[in-house]
């Protein structure tokens, strides 16, 4: 399948080594985006988040990052044949390099994360998935960096991966979904909300996707994503 359709916008990726994916959709619906005048997605591959965030914002101007020249393309593509066009943007650019004029308000991303395996032999998925492009390091400095006094950064991570974020962020965190692709199975992957202000409180919350077999979704998950995914 080359192309992904949602209920108001589709992604054309047959030439972006990662596809879109429920990863990218699940941060993308669970970001709280009202109020931010800018966003950045960062690493943004075929524009999928970006283009969430352009939806559900329906004010927000909108700017992604991404180091492929080929998927900088295809997100430029996905974007123009969007309803959202005149307010998204796309530079083909590594984020340590990328020096906006105004700071952003929400920073998104879903970042590279296979930080201590072997690196596959397609080259472009390398460059996606790993973190020798981008370390975390790299990451949290240049979202420091970009983000608003009051801003906020989220990111979507494997659990182990989180922690090894969460142990080494100059932010704080605020919000953390743990998510859990089988009901009463165990947690493969942790959204995060960070700020640069210490909350009072760090609010926990969780989700499970299917009920146990393949397609049987959770009503949670229905709910959250049902303005994008055409089978809900």
């Amino acid at each position: 399948m080359a192309g992904f359709k949602f209920k108001q916008f589709a992604v054309e990726q047959d030439d972006v080594a990662m596809k879109v994916g429920t990863d990218g959709v699940l941060l993308g619906a669970w970001a709280e985006c009202e109020g931010a005048r800018r966003i950045i997605d960062i690493g943004t591959g075929t524009g999928v988040i970006a283009l969430q965030m352009a939806q559900r914002n329906p004010t927000a101007q909108v700017q992604a990052v991404e180091i492929d020249e080929t998927a900088a393309r295809r997100a430029r593509a996905n974007f123009d044949n969007s309803p959202w066009a005149e307010r998204m943007q796309v530079e083909q650019t590594a984020v340590q390099e990328f020096s906006p004029a105004e700071k952003f308000d929400l920073i998104i991303s879903n970042p590279p994360y296979f930080v201590d395996s072997l690196l596959p032999p397609d080259a472009k998925r390398s460059t996606a998935r790993h973190t020798h492009d981008l370390t975390f390091e790299e990451l949290d400095r240049s979202v420091v960096r970009l983000l608003a006094e009051n801003g906020k950064f989220v990111l979507i991570l494997p659990v182990t991966e989180f922690e090894k974020y969460l142990s080494l962020t100059q932010l704080h965190l605020v919000r953390r979904c743990d998510i859990y692709p089988i009901e009463g199975g165990a947690v493969k992957r942790v959204m995060g909300e960070f700020a640069k202000q210490k909350p009072t409180e760090i609010s926990h919350e969780n989700i499970a996707i299917e009920r146990g077999q393949r397609g049987d979704y959770t009503d949670e998950y229905r709910d959250l994503t049902k303005d994008f995914y055409l089978k809900f």
